[in-house]
């Protein structure tokens, strides 16, 4: 289970930052930076795990703590996104940490070390220091995680209204059988990745 180890042992002001959606088909990807002003309180540190380890029930409830303890001052936290567009422009590591640079940028103050989930160092205005699984290490990644993620799959959930046929709200975009079988079908909207390979051949061709 992740810990505040890393924080305290940093001393200042530490942001935890993750992504989610580096691999749909569609949709922005998405990322959160969380600073806690403080260890968390028990309650919610028991909450708090790598996204991909909760179940949605789950992770909705610790999504809700979380927004509860901004509202106490127990944390800052802001999201930062990239369009399929950018992703398509710049590919999915770079707009993943374009994503990453602009949740830190609108936090509320400045930031004296980033604890980054995975190997690849974004472009900061802080001192970076990148954490393998350290959504299962540090309880700001993990925090960063599940605000990532809830909030993405809120986004395709309302993408699914706007386009439907595609099933965004069941899938969030991933490559999954069904979600391939609507691009065969009805070929790309303007929110699939351009560049990947499953939309491009769904793509019509010229003429």
């Amino acid at each position: 289970m992740p810990d505040f180890s890393l924080e305290l042992a940093a001393g200042g002001r530490v942001a935890g930052l993750d992504e989610a959606g580096r691999g749909p088909l569609a949709g922005p990807v998405l990322a959160a930076a969380v600073v806690f002003a403080a260890p968390p309180p028990l309650a919610l540190a028991r909450l708090l795990d790598d996204s991909k380890r909760l179940t949605a029930a789950r992770r909705d409830a610790a999504f809700a703590a979380l927004q509860r303890a901004a509202a106490e001052g127990l944390l800052d936290y802001a999201i930062g996104a990239a369009s399929a567009a950018e992703i398509g422009r710049l590919n999915v590591l770079r707009a993943s940490q374009l994503a990453m640079r602009r949740a830190l940028l609108r936090l509320r103050g400045p930031v004296s070390l980033a604890l980054v989930d995975g190997n690849q160092a974004p472009s900061l205005p802080c001192p970076v220091r990148c954490v393998v699984g350290g959504d299962g290490i540090s309880l700001s990644i993990a925090a960063a995680s599940i605000l990532a993620k809830v909030v993405r799959d809120r986004a395709m959930a309302r993408l699914d209204a706007r386009w439907p046929g595609y099933g965004f709200a069941l899938h969030q975009g991933y490559p999954t059988a069904a979600h391939r079988a609507a691009l065969a079908r009805l070929g790309p909207c303007p929110h699939h990745r351009r560049g990947f390979g499953p939309v491009d051949r769904a793509a019509p061709g010229p003429g």
